[in-house]
């Protein structure tokens, strides 16, 4: 067991969520504008990957991490 406190704490939190959405806009500056699914809002963040608009995207921790499936998406409450 850590005797940092610190890191102990951290080891609680959960982990970022993995968001899907699609590129709305690519800037020059390596960041792109994504919808999120679901009504979601939209999030400006960063794009190693150089994916282009209208691509379907996983994002995770202000990132995009890599291409999702384009399937329709749907809403089920339990």
């Amino acid at each position: 067991m850590s005797t940092n406190l610190y890191k102990r704490l951290l080891s609680l939190l959960p982990d970022e969520p993995v968001q899907s959405g699609t590129v709305s806009l690519v800037y020059s500056d390596g960041t792109a504008l994504v919808t999120l699914d679901g009504g979601g809002g939209q999030l400006r963040v960063r794009n190693p990957l150089g994916i282009a608009a209208a691509q379907k995207v996983y994002v995770k921790a202000g990132e995009i991490t890599g291409q999702a499936p384009d399937l329709p998406y749907v809403l089920i409450e339990v």
